[in-house]
């Protein structure tokens, strides 16, 4: 590839819209952007259609001679990791193999630390920056901003609290700089084998509060309620829609025989869990529908019980408590006009709830 300049590519992808959320390069195909979840091409010379050897050189680039990096793609079948374009974009990046050849997707990582103003994320999540033990769940399926409203959160603490934070990320996001707390942000594959063996390592540093970039394994998730329960609060992500399928998800990763354990240590160390989905915005862009829960000795009772359905009802009764079920929160970007009748029944949980939007034929694309 003569005169190849990724960066050169990247900064020019980059600039073909607003609101690039990801870039895309697969054997077959022209560079992608996504926009508002919706893949567009770019055409470049010569990269019309992506060669297997293109793809390689670009996944080979990315990642810069790490021998660490290309063992555990070689291995694996795929690695995160960070890049950056010096002093002006930096993305988060998974490279992955598919069909005997190599696929990249960089994820923007927006610049700065976002604040929660800057989000228009509910008032709500202020609470949850004051919790001072316990774990914080924020939930989401890939690419829903749950990274964001953390780095959000995590912010409003380090400008409010005098904490020692630790994060545990694959790879490292948004970089925070050190105001009243003091922040180590350690990056799986640079810093640390796996999140249970950075979780076992911060351990013993005495951190007031840990992220752990994504509870994957049994053992984190078991290191991670540890912690809480030693006191230490602690936030996680998991790949799930709402406060319920989420409680599932934690016990079910367990072996039947010690799931009534676990039922017990999450009821009493639950906190929160904030679940988001990003649904396409009428006009253009995307915008949050948020769940919240506050967990209370009901709620406690309900996960230890194994009653885990009874949440979501919960939830719709704690409105004075800031809660909101993710449903509400749906409806309520429709009524003020935000989303269509299709993307409120495309994403919402419980579809009777919106009978009245299907029975009226709305859904079928008009607001």
């Amino acid at each position: 590839m003569k005169n190849f300049n990724l960066d050169a590519i990247l900064e020019a992808m980059l600039k073909t819209a607003e609101r690039v959320s990801d870039l895309n390069f697969s054997v077959g195909r022209p560079p992608q952007v996504e926009v508002d979840g919706q893949l567009v091409g770019v055409t470049f010379p010569g990269l019309a259609r992506l060669s297997p050897f293109q793809t390689e050189v670009i996944a080979l680039h990315m990642l810069r001679g790490d021998r660490d990096l290309l063992r555990t793609l070689l291995k694996n079948g795929s690695v995160d990791l960070s890049y950056s374009i010096p002093q002006k974009t930096r993305f988060r990046v998974n490279v992955f193999s598919q069909r005997g050849t190599y696929a990249i997707v960089l994820r923007v990582i927006p610049e700065g630390v976002p604040t929660l103003e800057q989000l228009k994320l509910p008032r709500e999540l202020y609470e949850v920056g004051r919790l001072k033990n316990g774990i914080v769940l924020v939930t989401g399926p890939t690419g829903s901003g749950k990274s964001t409203t953390l780095a959000a959160v995590i912010n409003l603490i380090n400008e409010t609290r005098n904490y020692h934070i630790i994060t545990i990320e694959d790879p490292i996001e948004f970089v925070h700089p050190n105001k009243r707390c003091l922040i180590h942000q350690r990056e799986i594959g640079s810093h640390a084998t796996s999140f249970s063996e950075a979780l076992k390592s911060a351990g013993r540093e005495d951190p007031d509060l840990i992220l752990v970039g994504e509870m994957r394994d049994l053992e984190t998730i078991q290191m991670a309620l540890a912690a809480a329960e030693k006191g230490t609060i602690v936030f996680g992500t998991l790949h799930t829609n709402n406060a319920a399928k989420t409680c599932d998800r934690i016990i079910s990763v367990f072996p039947s025989g010690e799931q009534e354990g676990i039922r017990a240590v999450l009821g009493e160390t639950l906190r929160a869990v904030v679940a988001q989905q990003l649904i396409p915005k009428v006009g253009g862009g995307r915008v949050a529908a948020i769940e919240i829960l506050f967990s209370s000795p009901a709620i406690g009772n309900m996960i230890r019980e194994g009653k885990t359905p009874q949440i979501t009802s919960a939830i719709q009764t704690g409105i004075r408590e800031g809660m909101i079920d993710m449903d509400s929160s749906i409806r309520k970007l429709y009524d003020e006009k935000k989303i269509t009748a299709r993307a409120a029944v495309d994403k919402a949980i419980d579809k009777s709830q919106f009978k009245d939007l299907i029975e009226s034929g709305a859904a079928s694309g008009a607001h």
